[in-house]
Protein backbone atom coordinates (compact mmCIF):
# COMPACT_ATOMS: atom_id res chain seq x y z
CA UNK A 1 0.00 0.00 0.00
CA UNK A 2 2.91 2.34 0.73
CA UNK A 3 1.47 4.25 3.63
CA UNK A 4 2.82 4.23 6.72
CA UNK A 5 0.89 2.61 9.35
CA UNK A 6 -0.10 5.81 12.23
CA UNK A 7 1.70 7.99 10.24
CA UNK A 8 -0.12 10.94 11.88
CA UNK A 9 1.61 9.89 14.97
CA UNK A 10 4.96 9.14 14.00
CA UNK A 11 7.69 12.19 14.07
CA UNK A 12 8.62 13.55 11.06
CA UNK A 13 12.41 13.12 11.09
CA UNK A 14 11.20 9.12 11.04
CA UNK A 15 9.45 10.06 8.30
CA UNK A 16 11.99 11.63 5.68
CA UNK A 17 13.41 8.03 4.23
CA UNK A 18 9.88 7.05 3.34
CA UNK A 19 9.08 10.45 2.12
CA UNK A 20 11.89 11.09 -0.14
CA UNK A 21 11.48 7.52 -1.57
CA UNK A 22 8.06 7.72 -2.33
CA UNK A 23 9.10 11.24 -4.15
CA UNK A 24 11.73 9.57 -6.29
CA UNK A 25 9.14 6.55 -7.45
CA UNK A 26 6.40 9.43 -7.98
CA UNK A 27 8.46 11.76 -9.74
CA UNK A 28 9.64 9.56 -12.60
CA UNK A 29 6.34 8.23 -12.73
CA UNK A 30 4.77 11.46 -13.14
CA UNK A 31 7.52 12.60 -15.82
CA UNK A 32 6.76 9.78 -18.09
CA UNK A 33 3.09 9.68 -17.89
CA UNK A 34 1.76 12.97 -17.04
CA UNK A 35 1.30 15.08 -20.50
CA UNK A 36 0.12 18.20 -18.50
CA UNK A 37 3.42 18.08 -16.01
CA UNK A 38 5.69 16.63 -19.28
CA UNK A 39 4.86 20.24 -20.79
CA UNK A 40 4.27 22.64 -17.49
CA UNK A 41 8.25 21.49 -17.13
CA UNK A 42 9.01 21.84 -20.51
CA UNK A 43 11.65 19.17 -20.43
CA UNK A 44 12.87 19.47 -17.11
CA UNK A 45 13.41 16.49 -15.15
CA UNK A 46 12.28 16.59 -11.39
CA UNK A 47 14.53 16.85 -8.84
CA UNK A 48 16.01 14.05 -6.80
CA UNK A 49 15.26 15.76 -3.59
CA UNK A 50 12.24 16.59 -2.39
CA UNK A 51 13.58 19.58 -0.36
CA UNK A 52 14.07 21.08 -4.10
CA UNK A 53 10.92 20.94 -5.48
CA UNK A 54 10.38 24.78 -5.47
CA UNK A 55 12.30 24.66 -8.82
CA UNK A 56 9.73 22.84 -10.47
CA UNK A 57 6.28 25.24 -11.52
CA UNK A 58 3.36 25.63 -9.86
CA UNK A 59 0.24 23.97 -11.18
CA UNK A 60 -3.11 25.28 -10.24
CA UNK A 61 -6.75 24.66 -10.89
CA UNK A 62 -7.18 26.69 -13.89
CA UNK A 63 -4.66 24.63 -15.78
CA UNK A 64 -6.94 21.05 -14.73
CA UNK A 65 -9.59 22.72 -16.08
CA UNK A 66 -8.52 23.65 -19.73
CA UNK A 67 -6.97 20.21 -19.68
CA UNK A 68 -10.07 18.57 -18.97
CA UNK A 69 -11.46 20.91 -21.53
CA UNK A 70 -9.55 19.59 -23.90
CA UNK A 71 -9.02 15.92 -23.06
CA UNK A 72 -12.44 14.98 -21.50
CA UNK A 73 -13.51 13.54 -19.48
CA UNK A 74 -10.33 13.39 -17.42
CA UNK A 75 -7.81 15.74 -18.35
CA UNK A 76 -4.31 14.75 -20.00
CA UNK A 77 -2.48 14.43 -16.19
CA UNK A 78 -4.78 10.98 -15.96
CA UNK A 79 -1.33 9.28 -15.67
CA UNK A 80 -2.14 5.18 -15.16
CA UNK A 81 -4.69 4.60 -18.30
CA UNK A 82 -9.07 4.38 -17.72
CA UNK A 83 -8.74 1.20 -17.52
CA UNK A 84 -7.27 1.40 -13.81
CA UNK A 85 -9.45 4.07 -12.71
CA UNK A 86 -12.13 2.27 -10.53
CA UNK A 87 -14.27 4.95 -9.44
CA UNK A 88 -15.40 8.85 -10.98
CA UNK A 89 -16.34 11.88 -8.32
CA UNK A 90 -16.92 15.22 -9.61
CA UNK A 91 -16.07 18.37 -7.64
CA UNK A 92 -19.26 20.56 -6.15
CA UNK A 93 -18.01 23.27 -8.11
CA UNK A 94 -18.04 25.96 -5.68
CA UNK A 95 -15.27 27.42 -7.08
CA UNK A 96 -16.05 27.26 -10.36
CA UNK A 97 -16.19 24.38 -13.51
CA UNK A 98 -17.01 21.01 -11.77
CA UNK A 99 -14.03 18.36 -11.85
CA UNK A 100 -13.69 15.03 -13.13
CA UNK A 101 -11.99 13.15 -10.61
CA UNK A 102 -10.41 9.61 -10.75
CA UNK A 103 -9.23 7.20 -8.51
CA UNK A 104 -7.50 3.57 -8.90
CA UNK A 105 -8.17 0.95 -6.26
CA UNK A 106 -5.59 1.99 -4.64
CA UNK A 107 -6.17 5.84 -4.72
CA UNK A 108 -9.57 4.57 -2.98
CA UNK A 109 -7.86 2.88 -0.47
CA UNK A 110 -5.28 5.29 0.69
CA UNK A 111 -7.83 8.08 0.60
CA UNK A 112 -10.18 6.06 2.87
CA UNK A 113 -6.74 5.67 5.59
CA UNK A 114 -6.12 9.15 5.35
CA UNK A 115 -9.13 10.69 6.08
CA UNK A 116 -9.99 7.44 8.69
CA UNK A 117 -7.38 9.68 10.76
CA UNK A 118 -8.89 12.85 10.07
CA UNK A 119 -12.33 11.36 12.13
CA UNK A 120 -10.15 9.34 14.26
CA UNK A 121 -8.41 12.50 15.53
CA UNK A 122 -11.64 14.84 15.60
CA UNK A 123 -13.21 11.65 18.44
CA UNK A 124 -14.93 9.33 16.05
CA UNK A 125 -15.19 5.82 18.03
CA UNK A 126 -16.26 2.84 16.74
CA UNK A 127 -18.67 3.48 19.79
CA UNK A 128 -20.11 6.19 17.96
CA UNK A 129 -23.56 5.76 15.51
CA UNK A 130 -22.67 8.26 13.05
CA UNK A 131 -25.14 9.91 10.16
CA UNK A 132 -23.46 11.62 6.87
CA UNK A 133 -25.43 14.18 5.64
CA UNK A 134 -23.18 15.40 2.44
CA UNK A 135 -24.30 14.97 -0.98
CA UNK A 136 -23.52 11.10 -2.41
CA UNK A 137 -24.41 12.53 -5.76
CA UNK A 138 -20.60 11.95 -7.14
CA UNK A 139 -19.00 14.83 -5.13
CA UNK A 140 -16.20 13.65 -3.20
CA UNK A 141 -17.63 14.29 0.17
CA UNK A 142 -20.56 11.84 -0.25
CA UNK A 143 -19.29 8.09 -0.45
CA UNK A 144 -15.43 8.61 0.01
CA UNK A 145 -16.16 10.64 3.51
CA UNK A 146 -18.46 7.65 4.13
CA UNK A 147 -16.10 5.40 4.31
CA UNK A 148 -13.63 7.11 5.99
CA UNK A 149 -16.06 7.30 8.55
CA UNK A 150 -16.25 4.13 8.32
CA UNK A 151 -12.23 3.40 8.83
CA UNK A 152 -12.77 4.37 12.34
CA UNK A 153 -15.10 1.49 13.06
CA UNK A 154 -18.02 3.75 13.57
CA UNK A 155 -21.42 2.58 12.35
CA UNK A 156 -22.17 4.94 9.67
CA UNK A 157 -25.64 5.68 8.54
CA UNK A 158 -25.62 6.69 4.74
CA UNK A 159 -28.27 9.81 4.76
CA UNK A 160 -26.87 12.43 2.06
CA UNK A 161 -29.20 15.70 2.17
CA UNK A 162 -32.72 16.08 1.73
CA UNK A 163 -35.64 14.54 3.27
CA UNK A 164 -34.34 16.66 6.74
CA UNK A 165 -37.56 15.74 8.74
CA UNK A 166 -36.69 11.85 7.95
CA UNK A 167 -33.48 12.81 9.08
CA UNK A 168 -34.61 13.94 12.33
CA UNK A 169 -36.84 10.90 13.36
CA UNK A 170 -34.40 8.36 11.99
CA UNK A 171 -32.12 10.12 14.55
CA UNK A 172 -34.18 9.40 17.31
CA UNK A 173 -35.28 5.88 16.54
CA UNK A 174 -31.69 4.74 15.78
CA UNK A 175 -30.28 6.15 19.10
CA UNK A 176 -27.69 8.25 16.02
CA UNK A 177 -24.99 10.51 18.00
CA UNK A 178 -22.99 11.93 15.87
CA UNK A 179 -23.49 14.14 12.43
CA UNK A 180 -21.08 14.47 9.78
CA UNK A 181 -22.12 18.04 7.65
CA UNK A 182 -21.49 21.41 6.81
CA UNK A 183 -21.61 24.16 9.09
CA UNK A 184 -24.34 25.29 8.27
CA UNK A 185 -26.64 22.38 8.14
CA UNK A 186 -27.51 22.52 11.80
CA UNK A 187 -29.32 26.19 11.11
CA UNK A 188 -31.66 23.83 8.63
CA UNK A 189 -31.97 21.46 10.91
CA UNK A 190 -33.43 23.61 13.31
CA UNK A 191 -35.73 25.16 10.93
CA UNK A 192 -37.31 21.73 10.08
CA UNK A 193 -37.41 20.89 13.66
CA UNK A 194 -38.87 24.17 14.75
CA UNK A 195 -41.52 23.75 12.17
CA UNK A 196 -42.55 20.23 12.15
CA UNK A 197 -41.82 18.55 15.57
CA UNK A 198 -43.27 21.08 18.22
CA UNK A 199 -42.19 20.88 21.52
CA UNK A 200 -38.48 19.13 20.23
CA UNK A 201 -35.67 20.65 21.25
CA UNK A 202 -32.47 20.19 19.14
CA UNK A 203 -30.19 18.55 21.99
CA UNK A 204 -32.93 16.69 22.91
CA UNK A 205 -31.74 14.49 19.91
CA UNK A 206 -28.72 13.28 21.98
CA UNK A 207 -26.21 13.88 19.27
CA UNK A 208 -22.79 14.03 21.22
CA UNK A 209 -20.52 14.85 17.94
CA UNK A 210 -20.70 16.83 15.51
CA UNK A 211 -17.98 16.09 12.55
CA UNK A 212 -17.84 19.59 9.99
CA UNK A 213 -16.75 20.66 6.46
CA UNK A 214 -16.54 22.31 3.31
CA UNK A 215 -17.15 25.43 4.64
CA UNK A 216 -15.81 28.22 6.48
CA UNK A 217 -16.71 29.07 10.58
CA UNK A 218 -15.87 26.54 13.30
CA UNK A 219 -12.60 29.10 13.85
CA UNK A 220 -14.93 31.40 15.12
CA UNK A 221 -15.73 30.38 19.14
CA UNK A 222 -19.21 31.67 19.09
CA UNK A 223 -20.01 30.07 16.44
CA UNK A 224 -19.13 26.69 18.72
CA UNK A 225 -20.32 27.87 21.81
CA UNK A 226 -23.90 27.92 19.92
CA UNK A 227 -23.78 24.88 19.00
CA UNK A 228 -23.25 23.55 21.96
CA UNK A 229 -25.78 25.54 23.40
CA UNK A 230 -28.25 24.34 21.14
CA UNK A 231 -27.48 21.34 20.64
CA UNK A 232 -25.23 19.61 23.39
CA UNK A 233 -22.83 18.57 20.92
CA UNK A 234 -18.68 19.59 20.46
CA UNK A 235 -18.59 20.81 17.26
CA UNK A 236 -15.21 19.19 15.49
CA UNK A 237 -13.45 20.16 12.25
CA UNK A 238 -12.90 17.32 10.83
CA UNK A 239 -13.48 17.09 7.01
CA UNK A 240 -10.46 19.16 5.18
CA UNK A 241 -9.52 18.52 2.33
CA UNK A 242 -8.67 19.70 -1.47
CA UNK A 243 -10.80 17.64 -3.63
CA UNK A 244 -8.56 17.46 -6.58
CA UNK A 245 -5.74 16.36 -3.67
CA UNK A 246 -7.42 14.36 -1.25
CA UNK A 247 -10.85 14.02 -0.01
CA UNK A 248 -10.10 14.74 3.77
CA UNK A 249 -6.70 15.04 5.39
CA UNK A 250 -6.99 17.54 7.98
CA UNK A 251 -8.68 17.31 11.34
CA UNK A 252 -8.64 18.87 14.85
CA UNK A 253 -8.45 16.81 18.29
CA UNK A 254 -10.48 17.53 21.32
CA UNK A 255 -7.17 19.31 23.04
CA UNK A 256 -6.83 21.94 20.11
CA UNK A 257 -9.43 23.69 17.71
CA UNK A 258 -6.32 24.25 15.09
CA UNK A 259 -6.17 21.49 12.18
CA UNK A 260 -3.89 18.86 12.10
CA UNK A 261 -1.45 17.92 9.02
CA UNK A 262 -2.23 14.43 9.31
CA UNK A 263 -0.99 13.21 5.57
CA UNK A 264 3.20 13.14 5.89
CA UNK A 265 3.74 10.24 4.20
CA UNK A 266 1.54 10.56 0.61
CA UNK A 267 1.54 13.97 1.01
CA UNK A 268 4.38 16.53 0.61
CA UNK A 269 2.58 20.28 1.86
CA UNK A 270 4.36 23.79 0.68
CA UNK A 271 3.64 27.52 1.44
CA UNK A 272 3.74 30.08 -1.03
CA UNK A 273 3.39 33.68 -1.40
CA UNK A 274 -0.37 33.92 -2.49
CA UNK A 275 0.67 36.98 -5.22
CA UNK A 276 4.11 36.22 -6.04
CA UNK A 277 4.37 32.36 -5.60
CA UNK A 278 7.49 32.69 -4.02
CA UNK A 279 8.28 29.43 -1.49
CA UNK A 280 8.08 30.78 2.30
CA UNK A 281 9.48 28.93 5.18
CA UNK A 282 6.71 25.91 6.51
CA UNK A 283 7.43 27.52 10.38
CA UNK A 284 5.26 28.54 13.29
CA UNK A 285 4.17 31.58 12.53
CA UNK A 286 3.90 31.73 8.59
CA UNK A 287 0.71 32.72 6.79
CA UNK A 288 0.58 31.79 3.04
CA UNK A 289 -0.83 29.53 0.40
CA UNK A 290 -0.99 26.06 0.82
CA UNK A 291 0.34 24.07 -1.95
CA UNK A 292 0.14 20.31 -2.18
CA UNK A 293 2.17 17.68 -3.90
CA UNK A 294 1.16 13.76 -4.50
CA UNK A 295 3.74 11.30 -3.06
CA UNK A 296 1.17 8.65 -4.02
CA UNK A 297 -0.93 8.85 -6.38
CA UNK A 298 -1.98 6.48 -9.96
CA UNK A 299 -5.06 8.09 -11.74
CA UNK A 300 -3.93 11.86 -11.37
CA UNK A 301 -1.05 12.70 -9.20
CA UNK A 302 -0.92 16.81 -8.81
CA UNK A 303 2.81 18.20 -8.15
CA UNK A 304 3.27 21.91 -6.63
CA UNK A 305 -0.46 21.81 -7.25
CA UNK A 306 -2.06 25.58 -5.50
CA UNK A 307 -4.83 24.65 -3.22
CA UNK A 308 -6.29 28.63 -3.09
CA UNK A 309 -6.51 28.23 0.91
CA UNK A 310 -4.81 30.77 2.65
CA UNK A 311 -3.48 29.40 5.79
CA UNK A 312 -1.82 30.63 9.19
CA UNK A 313 0.49 28.01 10.25
CA UNK A 314 0.31 28.47 14.57
CA UNK A 315 2.21 25.09 15.63
CA UNK A 316 4.89 23.02 14.20
CA UNK A 317 5.58 20.65 17.47
CA UNK A 318 3.97 17.74 18.17
CA UNK A 319 0.48 18.19 19.91
CA UNK A 320 -0.87 16.64 23.35
CA UNK A 321 -2.95 14.10 21.35
CA UNK A 322 0.36 12.74 19.90
CA UNK A 323 0.15 14.30 16.09
CA UNK A 324 3.06 15.21 14.86
CA UNK A 325 1.98 16.82 11.68
CA UNK A 326 1.97 20.95 11.89
CA UNK A 327 -1.42 22.61 13.12
CA UNK A 328 -2.54 25.31 11.37
CA UNK A 329 -5.84 27.58 10.74
CA UNK A 330 -7.64 28.14 7.27
CA UNK A 331 -7.76 31.79 7.11
CA UNK A 332 -10.18 31.74 3.72
CA UNK A 333 -9.47 31.11 -0.08
CA UNK A 334 -7.55 33.45 -2.06
CA UNK A 335 -10.60 33.31 -4.87
CA UNK A 336 -12.80 34.23 -1.68
CA UNK A 337 -10.68 37.41 -0.71
CA UNK A 338 -12.28 40.38 -1.39
CA UNK A 339 -9.77 43.43 -1.16
CA UNK A 340 -11.39 46.54 -0.21
CA UNK A 341 -9.00 50.27 0.38
CA UNK A 342 -5.90 47.79 0.28
CA UNK A 343 -7.62 45.64 3.11
CA UNK A 344 -7.76 41.77 2.39
CA UNK A 345 -11.06 40.52 4.03
CA UNK A 346 -11.79 36.83 3.93
CA UNK A 347 -15.95 35.25 4.83
CA UNK A 348 -14.58 34.07 7.63
CA UNK A 349 -13.38 36.97 9.07
CA UNK A 350 -16.63 38.68 8.66
CA UNK A 351 -18.67 35.43 10.06
CA UNK A 352 -16.33 36.03 12.96
CA UNK A 353 -17.94 39.55 13.56
CA UNK A 354 -21.06 38.72 12.92
CA UNK A 355 -21.03 36.15 15.38
CA UNK A 356 -20.83 38.17 17.95
CA UNK A 357 -24.46 39.41 17.59
CA UNK A 358 -26.99 37.25 19.49
CA UNK A 359 -30.01 38.94 17.23
CA UNK A 360 -28.38 37.63 14.33
CA UNK A 361 -28.95 34.11 12.93
CA UNK A 362 -24.80 33.90 11.75
CA UNK A 363 -26.20 33.36 8.19
CA UNK A 364 -24.95 36.04 5.74
CA UNK A 365 -24.00 36.77 2.18
CA UNK A 366 -21.18 39.17 0.56
CA UNK A 367 -22.95 40.56 -2.65
CA UNK A 368 -21.22 42.11 -4.76
CA UNK A 369 -22.67 43.64 -8.11
CA UNK A 370 -19.41 44.97 -9.64
CA UNK A 371 -16.13 43.80 -10.25
CA UNK A 372 -13.37 45.81 -8.16
CA UNK A 373 -11.94 48.27 -6.70
CA UNK A 374 -14.00 48.03 -3.48
CA UNK A 375 -14.25 50.94 -1.33
CA UNK A 376 -16.82 49.45 0.71
CA UNK A 377 -18.06 45.70 1.76
CA UNK A 378 -21.47 45.28 1.47
CA UNK A 379 -22.64 42.44 3.91
CA UNK A 380 -26.51 41.48 4.17
CA UNK A 381 -27.33 39.25 7.30
CA UNK A 382 -30.40 37.72 8.83
CA UNK A 383 -31.63 38.39 12.12
CA UNK A 384 -32.36 35.32 14.24
CA UNK A 385 -35.50 33.22 14.21
CA UNK A 386 -36.28 34.08 18.07
CA UNK A 387 -36.50 37.89 17.65
CA UNK A 388 -39.80 38.08 16.48
CA UNK A 389 -39.41 39.20 13.23
CA UNK A 390 -38.02 42.46 14.63
CA UNK A 391 -35.28 44.39 13.28
CA UNK A 392 -34.38 46.94 16.06
CA UNK A 393 -33.17 50.48 14.90
CA UNK A 394 -29.71 51.01 14.67
CA UNK A 395 -28.57 47.30 14.37
CA UNK A 396 -27.45 47.71 11.92
CA UNK A 397 -25.08 50.69 12.09
CA UNK A 398 -23.93 48.90 15.22
CA UNK A 399 -22.64 46.00 13.51
CA UNK A 400 -21.46 48.54 10.58
CA UNK A 401 -19.39 50.14 13.08
CA UNK A 402 -18.17 46.60 14.69
CA UNK A 403 -16.77 45.04 11.21
CA UNK A 404 -14.92 48.86 11.35
CA UNK A 405 -13.01 48.35 14.54
CA UNK A 406 -12.13 44.55 14.15
CA UNK A 407 -11.21 44.53 10.25
CA UNK A 408 -10.71 48.56 9.73
CA UNK A 409 -13.20 48.39 6.83
CA UNK A 410 -16.25 50.21 6.07
CA UNK A 411 -19.19 48.06 5.47
CA UNK A 412 -22.29 48.61 4.33
CA UNK A 413 -24.73 46.18 6.11
CA UNK A 414 -28.38 44.69 5.03
CA UNK A 415 -30.32 43.21 7.74
CA UNK A 416 -33.01 40.87 6.62
CA UNK A 417 -35.85 39.14 8.60
CA UNK A 418 -35.27 35.41 9.99
CA UNK A 419 -35.16 32.79 6.85
CA UNK A 420 -34.58 35.15 4.26
CA UNK A 421 -31.55 33.32 2.65
CA UNK A 422 -32.21 30.28 1.37
CA UNK A 423 -32.07 26.94 2.66
CA UNK A 424 -28.76 25.24 1.40
CA UNK A 425 -27.84 21.29 2.30
CA UNK A 426 -24.27 21.65 0.92
CA UNK A 427 -22.06 23.95 0.56
CA UNK A 428 -22.72 27.60 1.00
CA UNK A 429 -21.71 30.18 -0.94
CA UNK A 430 -20.84 33.57 0.66
CA UNK A 431 -19.30 35.52 -1.86
CA UNK A 432 -21.89 36.43 -4.90
CA UNK A 433 -20.52 37.65 -7.66
CA UNK A 434 -23.32 38.63 -9.47
CA UNK A 435 -21.55 40.65 -12.43
CA UNK A 436 -19.50 37.43 -13.43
Amino acid sequence: MTVVRDADKTPIDQLIPHIQSSWASQADYVAQNSALYRDLWQGKAPPKDIRDLAELPLSDKSQLRVSQADHPPFGNYLASGRDKAVRLHRTSGTTGQAMNLALSDRDTKITQIVGGRSHRTAGLTPGHTVVHCLNYQMWMGGLTDHMTLEETGALVVPFGVGGTELLVRTIQEVGITAISCTPSYPAVLERVIAEKFPGLKPRDLGLELGLFGGEPGLDDPAFRDRLRSVWGMEPRNANYGVSDVFSNFAAQCPHDTRLHFLASDVLYPELIDPDTGAPLELRAGAKGELVLTHLIRDCQPLVRFRSGDIIAIDETEPCVCGCTGFRFRVVGRSDDMVVVRGLNLFPSMVAAVIGQFAELSGDYRIPLDQPPPYDVLPVSVEMAKDQNGDIPDGLAATVEKEIKKVLGATARVTILPAGSFPVTEGKTKRVIRSYE
